[in-house]
């Protein structure tokens, strides 16, 4: 499908080179993760992307120099105006709540009772979304959805139009990929 002929997705931009930025600015997506840099190129970053209509969430576990407690949180609310955290902490999700700010929890589904973990863990922070990996996991996203209770974002090893739809189809409201091609 040509690019002028795709229809838009629910795609959330997921840049883990700074190489993406550009195109993450110039794309037609309203959400970036943030997943890469540094905390001395973050101002810069976040501006850029603000400046473009995005709303920006950064993942407290890979950009680098950022602490993991309620006071970084709240820094980055109030220095960097982000609109949300993404984390796999569930004391970093209820700090995003008292900065103000959305949360974003990320969890990884490599076994039932991991998945069970998780169920539990999201039901005591409460982020306002979740998202899961890997996102190739049409029983698992159905499963999960079920159990929660907000919007579920699936993420990792999606590679076509059809895997998204898939995904979509069994219960995720967005998927967040790396892939460009999919941020039209």
């Amino acid at each position: 499908m040509t690019d002028q002929g795709r229809r838009r997705l629910p795609v959330i931009a997921s840049i883990t080179k700074l190489e993406q930025i550009d195109a993450a600015v110039n794309s037609a997506v309203e959400r970036v993760n943030l997943m890469t840099g540094d905390i001395m190129k973050l101002r810069d970053i976040v501006n850029r992307l603000h400046s473009s209509g995005k709303k920006v969430f950064v993942h407290l576990e890979m950009v680098s120099g950022i602490g993991r407690d309620n006071s970084a949180v709240q820094y980055l609310a109030d220095s960097y105006k982000i609109d949300g955290i993404i984390t796999t902490k569930t004391n970093t999700v209820l700090a995003s709540r008292q900065a103000g700010i959305s949360s974003i929890q990320r969890v990884f589904a490599i076994d039932t009772t991991a998945l069970g973990t998780a169920v539990k863990m999201i039901g005591q922070a409460r982020p306002d979304e979740v998202e899961l990996m890997p996102g190739l996991m049409p029983r698992v996203i159905r499963d999960l959805k079920k159990e929660i209770h907000c919007p579920l974002i699936v993420g990792g090893f999606l590679r076509s139009e059809e895997e998204i739809d898939e995904a979509l189809a069994h219960g995720a409201d967005l998927v967040s990929t790396g892939d460009t091609r999919f941020w039209t």
